[in-house]
């Protein structure tokens, strides 16, 4: 059997993907028919059908399913040693790979890369950025050294170091009577529409709110679901109902026509942690969790109130 070759898996892994020759050979800016014989190629070398196509569709074998989930790791790992190696070519000693996500406090990355190790002087750090529940599995899988996670649940394969706890909260008109209040419980918003990032931005907040109202009995009157902060700005501008967000997501949208405000639910409280891996031995990264702990007790996040919170 001939090893695949990163260039094999990076077009196995646009095709799994896209499911479509042509968005996946765009994507990876060759033409369709070298796309094709990529895929053949790696077939054949490898004696295993990846995908079944036809003139209409592209469906993923079980097969395939399975060597895309191995093949992102290698990917990853070939980009990180070359990466890391030009990193080490400009002077950079040692290379933290630290994740974080869109959602995440810019004031808590921006304290983690001020952190200065007298030990490492050459250290450098690179930020990757995913969703939280993905970070929390690259980290495990020893892809990143450490990332800042938020509401992920606790699993033996990660050591977590809670660096802030925030509650929810709700951007909405600022017309919308509800504004009106300093802050929001979930009964109260039994008779709108909510607007809620989608399971697969965080599956464990998603969660959270499910059971949060399912266990007082609120149901709302209709539900939307996007992926960005930027996407909820406008159906509440467009007065489609209620977005819960964390607080950072919520600041950036807010504007002259859209307010914050927390929401007051204990059950609903995002926990960011710095996660590492479980059983990891490394001075390094021991050291800087160290150091971060220390900076991040130390300061406390920049004053908020000018947050549009009274409308």
């Amino acid at each position: 059997m001939v090893l695949p070759e990163t260039r094999s898996m990076q077009a196995t892994i646009a095709l799994a993907e896209e499911l479509n020759f042509s968005r996946a050979a765009r994507r990876l800016h060759v033409e369709q028919s070298t796309l094709s014989r990529i895929i053949a190629k790696l077939e054949s070398d490898i004696g295993l059908m990846l995908f079944v196509r036809n003139h209409q569709n592209v469906d993923i074998t079980e097969a395939g399913r399975r060597f895309v989930e191995e093949a992102r790791h290698s990917v990853l790992h070939t980009e990180r040693a070359v990466l890391n190696a030009s990193a080490a070519s400009l002077g950079a000693e040692e290379i933290l790979n630290v994740g974080k996500s869109a959602f995440t406090d810019p004031f808590l990355v921006t304290t983690l890369q001020s952190v200065q190790l007298p030990l490492y002087p050459g250290l450098k750090v690179k930020l990757w950025s995913s969703y939280s529940h993905e970070l929390a599995h690259k980290v495990a899988a020893g892809e990143l050294d450490m990332a800042l996670v938020t509401s992920v649940p606790d699993a033996p394969t990660l050591s977590c170091l809670m660096v802030a706890e925030t509650p929810l909260y709700i951007a909405l008109s600022k017309e919308d009577p509800l504004a009106d209040r300093e802050e929001l419980r979930l009964v109260e918003l039994r008779s709108c529409e909510w607007i809620l990032l989608a399971p697969s931005v965080n599956p464990y907040v998603f969660e959270m709110i499910q059971l949060a109202a399912s266990d007082r009995g609120i149901t709302s009157t209709d539900r939307h679901y996007v992926m960005t902060a930027e996407e909820a700005s406008e159906l509440v501008l467009a007065r489609k109902g209620l977005a819960f967000l964390p607080r950072d997501a919520a600041w950036r949208i807010a504007s002259e026509g859209i307010a914050m405000r927390p929401l007051a639910e204990k059950q609903l409280k995002l926990v960011t942690r710095l996660a590492t891996r479980s059983g990891n031995n490394s001075r390094l990264v021991s050291e800087y969790v160290r150091a971060a702990s220390r900076k991040l007790s130390g300061i406390a996040p920049p004053p908020q109130g000018r947050l549009p919170l009274a409308g």
